[in-house]
């Protein structure tokens, strides 16, 4: 079993923030319009009565014998007063209109412990109404207990007093339980949605849990645009250079170059487990942020399948990829797209094949790589999702790095293992995991940039 981290679900608690309120003022509503709308006020009114056989001032053990004796026969004395005998005749004696059992669903007799005295306690909706029948009832139990066990010395020793203020004002204790309940309601549904999550967030440990480095880090991008009916561009690097998103390209292509600072990096494969986790996104950012570090460079949409980076280029797909590969290599200048950005070139998807597979595993794409590496100082190749598809794993066997786009708290812990497997198997080189949406206001591992101030318009350097 995973072990959960407190810091990490208190900081996934905020994300509830909104259904803890909703769920306090629901349950203290509920309660609010129940005690003020239809809660009725039950009043109780309380009496003693003191039990004793006799009073012998002469005989002071006998007293202490009746004492001992009447102690032990008070919970018998709670039973005389509660029955049917003492009941039906308060409730004559007073006109209740009600039955005996029925007014002993509202009195209470208990005796007092260590003691011969009971307390008798009525309740109702009328206040003087619960005093009276309060005293009625110790009135008439004195006078049938009397006779029943001969006593002498039955007394009341307070009279019940009209209550001023209902029993049953419990709207403050009910508020407070109500906010306690919608909490932990709250509480419990976030514990266990976050203990069945199976997805990969940012703060995992993912070089300990899946034996991959976390090469990068992208947030979620909060740019808006400037004129109604105008796109925000996807190419931050280019659009928008000085935004924080930029500034996580960048420490991504630093950090890839770190990888292989003993080697000379010339290709990169940027892949994902799944669709729509930005991996198309990442490609293209991180092949401007490369060009704008004066390296000349070609983007390829290897994903033969649902390729869109003409799209983000704006460029015809008519001649690309598949087409090339299906083509003679010498027509190669023919399917490479100059963009407007200096140093950046690239080949787009082509028409979509039946076998992007094959086309890919074939010895002309071998070649094709082969020419290319002496024509680029860095080649960026768009994959295909792993999860079941062949295309991207075939890839990277012949690519330096190999970098896997995780959709943070999106992607599955058991996806990213079996992408991770598959590239494996085919002794592929995974520079590590690049996290992409990343919420940074709920994020516990912030850059320099973020400790220091720097955000969007505040970058030191857009280019480099």
């Amino acid at each position: 079993m995973e072990e959960i981290n407190i810091k990490d679900f208190f900081i996934y608690l905020k994300r509830y923030i909104w259904a803890f309120v909703l769920m306090i003022l629901l349950c203290v509503g509920g309660i609010l319009t129940y005690d003020l709308a239809f809660k009725k006020p039950v009043y109780q009114a309380q009496t003693t009565i003191v039990i004793a056989k006799s009073d012998n001032a002469n005989n002071a053990a006998a007293t202490l014998n009746d004492v001992n004796a009447s102690q032990k026969l008070t919970s018998t004395y709670g039973e005389i007063a509660k029955s049917e005998l003492v009941l039906n005749q308060v409730v004559d004696n007073l006109e209740l209109g009600v039955s005996a059992k029925d007014l002993g669903k509202n009195l209470t007799v208990k005796p007092v412990e260590d003691t011969s005295i009971l307390s008798v306690t009525v309740k109702d909706l009328n206040a003087e109404k619960a005093a009276t029948i309060a005293n009625e009832v110790a009135d008439v139990f004195s006078e049938e207990v009397s006779k029943i066990y001969k006593l002498d010395n039955v007394s009341q020793l307070s009279v019940a007093k009209t209550p001023t203020s209902p029993s049953n004002n419990t709207l403050t204790r009910d508020v407070i339980l109500g906010t306690v309940v919608a909490v932990a309601l709250v509480t419990g549904f976030a514990f266990l949605r976050f203990y069945l999550d199976d997805t990969v967030k940012h703060g995992d440990e993912v070089e300990k849990i899946y034996g991959l480095p976390k090469t990068g880090r992208i947030c979620k991008s909060d740019m808006k645009a400037s004129k109604k009916g105008e796109v925000v561009s996807e190419l931050v690097v280019e659009k928008y250079p000085k935004s924080i998103v930029s500034e996580n390209i960048k420490s991504l292509r630093t950090n890839l170059q770190f990888t292989a600072v003993d080697k000379n990096l010339k290709t990169i494969l940027v892949t994902s487990t799944n669709a729509s986790e930005g991996k198309s996104f990442v490609s293209a950012n991180l092949a401007i942020s490369f060009a704008q570090a004066e390296k000349k460079v070609l983007l390829i949409d290897c994903d033969l399948r649902k390729g869109r980076v003409h799209r983000l280029f704006d460029v015809p797909n008519t001649d690309g990829l598949s087409n090339l590969l299906t083509d003679d290599l010498e027509n190669l200048n023919h399917y490479i797209h100059n963009t407007s950005i200096d140093n950046l070139d690239i080949i787009t998807c082509g028409t979509y094949p039946p076998n992007p597979s094959e086309l890919l595993a074939s010895k002309k794409n071998k070649r094709l790589l082969t020419s290319l590496r002496h024509r680029y100082d860095i080649i960026i190749f768009d994959g295909a999702p792993i999860g079941g598809l062949a295309d991207s794993v075939i890839l990277s066997s012949l690519m330096d790095e190999t970098v896997i786009v995780v959709k943070d708290g999106n992607t599955s812990k058991s996806d990213l293992m079996a992408a991770k497997t598959e590239l494996e198997k085919v002794g592929a080189k995974v520079a590590g995991i690049v996290f992409n949406m990343v919420d940074r206001k709920s994020s516990r591992y912030y850059s320099y940039y973020y400790g220091h101030g720097y955000g969007y318009g505040e970058s030191k350097n857009p280019k480099k």
